[in-house]
């Protein structure tokens, strides 16, 4: 009986010793890199068992104010930081460090019903600040135009008003809080118009999201047409709503956060991004050796 009950004793022991070893390590923020860290956290952790990494969405500037209010580690965002966030780290006594750490394309999608294949920037602005809202007036079926958009703290959100409206959204906007709402919604009303990251169009086959149709963008007048499903194109700078995906820190990242960023920027972590569908971080040079 004593020799159980020390059996049992040094059991509690171990255990308790390895998960004091285990250390965690909190990334909230972009909806748009949520599936992209998930997937190199699951990889990570296949290789280094003593941290736990807990990820959530929300968006861009839910991860900002996460880690402002020291509630992450990491900040996921799809957009660059404002000067707002800039002053009020400044006033805490906080250095935000921004790291790209991949790309991604924004996608344009509508109802296949639509009866379009390509749209322009300026006539795609023009749409969801509320000036065109029949199709017809592009060419395509005679229907109301239905707009679809993420919520206001999304850093898509941000990015799609400043590099294609340039303005407010119309009124008629529909916010949503993800972008599988958004891939969902646009597929059920034929009506339908959103954006989302390149890395959702795909399932986990590798096949293209059904239901909808991605349409190419022309970026000016006498330019080509560029579909988002070229990532050769994408990758060359062709295509005009390309955007680095950043992950923030409160100074230059440490410890577990300094790791894993390691591991994302290397050859290992870069294939899982590419295997999820996003691209590397071609707005950057030398990542690997930053930290």
């Amino acid at each position: 009986m004593k020799q159980f009950l020390g059996w049992i004793a040094v059991c509690c022991c171990l255990c308790t010793c390895t998960t004091d070893h285990i250390e965690n390590l909190i990334i909230k923020g972009s909806d748009t890199e949520l599936n992209l860290v998930l997937d190199l956290a699951e990889t990570y952790m296949d290789n280094d068992l003593s941290t736990s990494i807990s990820i959530s969405g929300g968006g861009s500037g839910v991860g900002i104010t996460a880690l402002l209010n020291h509630r992450t580690q990491i900040a996921n965002s799809s957009r660059a930081l404002n000067d707002e966030e800039i002053a009020l780290a400044g006033k805490q006594g906080i250095q935000l460090v921004s790291t790209v750490f991949a790309s991604d394309a924004l996608a344009v999608i509508v109802h296949p019903s639509v009866g379009l294949h390509q749209i322009s920037i300026e006539n795609l602005g023009k749409i969801y600040a509320g000036d065109i809202k029949n199709w017809k007036e592009l060419g395509g079926r005679d229907g109301t135009i239905s707009l679809y958009g993420r919520q206001s703290n999304s850093g898509t959100f941000m990015y799609f008003r400043e590099k294609v409206l340039g303005r407010d959204f119309s009124n008629d906007l529909k916010q949503l809080n993800g972008t599988a709402q958004m891939l969902e919604s646009v597929k059920a009303d034929e009506n339908g118009i959103g954006f989302v990251g390149f890395g959702y169009l795909f399932g986990q086959n590798g096949a293209l999201y059904p239901g909808i149709e991605v349409l190419a963008l022309q970026a000016a007048p006498n330019e080509a047409a560029v579909s988002p499903l070229n990532k050769d194109a994408i990758l060359s700078g062709l295509y005009p709503l390309t955007r680095p995906l950043y992950q923030i820190t409160d100074g230059p990242p440490t410890g577990k956060a300094l790791a894993f960023i390691r591991f994302e920027l290397s050859k290992a972590g870069q294939e899982v991004v590419a295997r999820s569908g996003y691209l590397p971080p071609i707005s950057e040079t030398d990542l690997v050796e930053k930290y």
